[in-house]
């Protein structure tokens, strides 16, 4: 029983994850299967590729079966994706080409990347240096080609699908083909959705005539389906902690050993201040792979620069950017020399001030709402999403027209996430005069919306559907967020738009000078479809 938490129109209802089925209503044909043979007659969409993508999600039921056995990533998922990439007509060394800026890390890769595509885009635009600029990220916001950009723009559905169904016919047609080091991967097989998406960038960029690409890596380093790449322009990892567990170890030391498996010999390498078992373990693998890894401390070039938020933590992320747009530079143009004593060049400035990363550290106004929305995945960037919303509404000016504090929250799949709780509710807590946290906690699932379901480009199969249904996660959730503040009206709602809904009804509650404060934060997925709700968007 959930004593003092407020159930918000949970009924058993089949069509909550309707969308997500990969099969017709009106036939049991697989929906993937009629769009590949319709294929001769009729040019093949933006959705039809999504939906073929979503047919390589591995089930949750697989996934379980594969933990429960201990099998995790190893060497042999980068040895089959050069087999898939020879599948398609390429070898590791035409990736060369491409230009690669290479990241890992716990916190803030996604943020480094963004910063260095955005530098070297300003560069190209006052230079015309690179010429093209791709950038390689995951997840997805709103639609999955925001993943693929060129020119810091997601690829165009009309594009995305064309170059999608390139390498969908080549898998399909090509026969065994060994890749470098001589692993073959079965005629027609094809990797599973991430491991896509990644051949899949690759195709993109050389095909557009890319010259500069920047790779966040998906989960770890070491075995993710980015480290085909053997001569990166320069790699760089961020700030470590611990995150994906399962496959990476539950320890810092052994997380740092699978992000400095990006580190190649003889390329340039870049890393921030780390905690020492980290920062030792970077230490013994760069030198095993005769990587002279360079550990940056704060830029003092930043001086002066208005880095969004004004933190530490993301100084650190444009310090790596910075010195990772300039070992592309330098490969790139003769004629560019960094000067560490020297301003930043007006490129790097402009880059770092005017970047736009989605989803990370942004509010937005409504008439009755403030909405503050951050992705954040461990505990330590959930006590930082708390502290930089607290900063947006606890300022002596800002704090008598602040309304009540909305959470929204999820982390589907990970029952380690409770744990993240305890830091978010008590930063926002010491933030208020009066201690006060959040009036109002919302629990959601990542379902999109109330009538139909997922959006087709979040459809995940890798969670249990009954769970989702059930709302375990959001009901684990919700007993400890009770037991952390009594006070709190805590409620579960089953999808995201009506978790948004409920925000801005508590709105009509409030005086007429005042505004809900309304932080949005945990999952991707979850502040994406947020997003999309608010903004009324198909891509960010």
């Amino acid at each position: 029983m959930l004593c003092g938490i407020q159930l918000t129109r949970l009924v058993s209802r089949s069509p909550l994850l309707s969308s997500s089925l990969s099969f017709s209503r009106s036939s049991s044909t697989p929906l993937l299967i009629r769009t590949v043979a319709m294929a001769a007659s009729s040019p093949r969409s933006y959705n039809d590729a999504i939906d073929a993508l979503n047919s390589l999600q591995t089930p949750f039921a697989i996934i379980e079966a594969r933990r429960k056995a201990g099998i995790r990533p190893d060497a042999n998922s980068v040895l089959e994706m050069r087999a898939y990439l020879a599948r398609i007509g390429y070898s590791s060394s035409d990736l060369d080409r491409l230009g690669i800026v290479h990241v890992a890390g716990t916190k803030g890769k996604g943020s480094t990347c963004a910063f260095v595509d955005s530098i070297l885009s300003q560069y190209h635009g006052s230079r015309g240096t690179p010429r093209k600029v791709g950038l390689f990220t995951s997840p997805h916001l709103i639609a999955v080609r925001e993943r693929i950009r060129i020119g810091s723009r997601p690829l165009s559905e009309e594009l995305f699908a064309r170059y999608f169904f390139q390498v969908w016919d080549r898998l399909e047609s090509s026969q065994a083909a060994a890749g470098d080091d001589g692993v073959v991967v079965a005629p027609g097989s094809k990797p599973i959705y991430a491991r896509y998406l990644t051949l899949l960038s690759y195709h993109v960029f050389l095909s557009e005539g890319v010259d500069a690409a920047v790779y966040e890596t998906g989960i770890g380093g070491e075995y993710d389906a980015t480290n085909v790449v053997d001569r990166p322009v320069a790699a760089g990892i961020s700030t470590l902690g611990i995150d994906h567990v399962y496959v990476l170890g539950h320890t810092v030391d052994r997380i740092a050993w699978h992000k400095a498996g990006i580190l190649k010999p003889g390329r340039p390498a870049f890393t921030v201040e780390q905690v020492p078992e980290a920062a030792a373990v970077l230490r013994e693998r760069a030198a095993d792979k005769g990587v002279d890894l360079r550990v940056l401390p704060v830029d003092p070039r930043l001086a002066g620069v208005k880095i969004r938020p004004d933190a530490a933590f993301q100084k650190k992320n444009a310090t790596l950017a910075i010195a990772l747009a300039e070992a592309a530079l330098q490969r790139l143009d003769p004629a560019f020399s960094p000067d560490p004593h020297g301003p930043l060049p007006r490129e790097f400035v402009d880059g770092l001030e005017q970047v736009v990363w989605r989803g990370r550290c942004e509010a937005t106004e409504e008439d009755r709402v403030v909405w503050h929305v951050d992705g954040a995945h461990t505990v330590d960037s959930l006590k930082m999403a708390a502290r930089w919303f607290a900063g947006e509404w606890a300022e002596e000016g800002k704090r008598s027209r602040a309304g009540p504090k909305v959470l929204i929250f999820n982390q589907q799949g990970r029952v380690e996430a409770v744990d993240f709780l305890d830091g978010l509710c008590n930063t926002v807590k010491k933030a208020d005069p009066a201690g006060r946290g959040f009036e109002h906690v919302i629990f959601c699932t990542n379902v999109t919306y109330a009538a139909t379901g997922y959006k087709r480009d979040f459809v995940n199969h890798q969670y249990n559907p009954k769970d989702i249904e059930n709302m375990t996660m959001q009901r684990v959730f919700a007993e400890r967020w009770s037991t952390l503040d009594p006070s709190a009206n805590v409620m579960l709602i089953p999808t995201i738009e009506e978790a948004i809904n409920k925000a801005r009804s508590l709105g009509e509650t409030v005086e007429d000078d005042q505004k809900v404060q309304a932080l949005i934060t945990g999952s991707l997925h979850l502040v994406g479809g947020a997003l999309g709700i608010i903004e009324k968007a198909d891509a960010l």
